[in-house]
């Protein structure tokens, strides 16, 4: 068991961000406990991937305050990224190397004891010991997000946050998925993910909620387990307004 520096896995308290004149999180709160995972839902462009890039420290917010596993996302980003995964809509590899070199590549970066050993591991557990020595460019783009995953989870970090990582998988990538999500938690590690997969967000996560209004809008979890009430609740939601150029629209 790792070490636990806070009581809450992340906690997130009045954030706000803007892209130029447009606000997408306003005052938004969030705590995700330890060994658990929460699911995010809501419209295109509300947000879900500004939240997850805040929280992996890719952007900064106007304000507010954040700590992931303890540590302040302003003052300590250092140590947040060493403790926190990504699978985001960019895989972050690199095409001209094999799957082994870029796993074995950020495995030095993360200054990871016997990395070759830990990268069998891994490619092992994401289904890709026979594509081992491809280079990432010969890849499927599911083969790639399997490497993705295989990559953001190589440092075995406290907090995975997956922004529609399901995007691109086979049934039998999903399946490994679902199982890797759920032994993650039951090792108290804890997931933060966005889906638009109704079904699959319910059946992965042990907690849901739709961003909408730039907060953070928990439910009743009995007001989940039915697919179609989750569906009139997204629908309610308002359409995302065009922001200005740069602004990111994928959620």
């Amino acid at each position: 068991m790792f070490n636990i520096k806070s009581d809450h896995a992340v906690c997130v308290e009045g954030l706000h961000k803007s892209f130029g004149d447009w606000p997408v999180l306003w005052d938004l709160d969030l705590r995700v406990n330890w060994g658990e995972c929460v699911v995010i839902f809501g419209a295109n462009g509300v947000g879900k991937t500004t939240l997850l890039r805040i929280l992996s420290t890719q952007a900064r917010p106007e304000s507010g305050t954040a700590t992931v596993a303890g540590y302040d996302l302003r003052r300590q980003a250092e140590s947040v990224r060493r403790r926190v995964g990504v699978v985001g809509h960019q895989g972050f590899l690199y095409e001209d190397l094999t799957c082994q070199e870029n796993l074995v590549f950020y495995g030095r970066l993360f200054g990871i004891d016997d990395v070759e050993q830990r990268v069998q591991a891994v490619i092992a557990q994401v289904g890709l010991g026979r594509r081992i020595g491809h280079r990432v460019k010969t890849l499927s783009h599911g083969l790639q997000k399997r490497l993705a995953i295989a990559r953001a989870i190589l440092h075995q970090p406290q907090v995975l946050l997956l922004d529609e990582p399901e995007g691109g998988l086979d049934q039998e990538s999903l399946s490994m998925l679902g199982g890797l999500l759920s032994d993650w938690t039951q090792a108290g590690r804890t997931v933060i993910m966005t889906t638009h997969n109704i079904e699959r967000g319910l059946a992965w996560g042990d907690r849901m909620a739709v961003l909408d209004d730039g907060k953070i809008q928990f439910q009743e979890p009995a007001a989940f387990r039915d697919p179609g009430h989750l569906q009139r609740v997204l629908a309610g939601s308002p359409p995302p307004t065009p922001g200005p150029t740069g602004r990111e629209t994928s959620g």
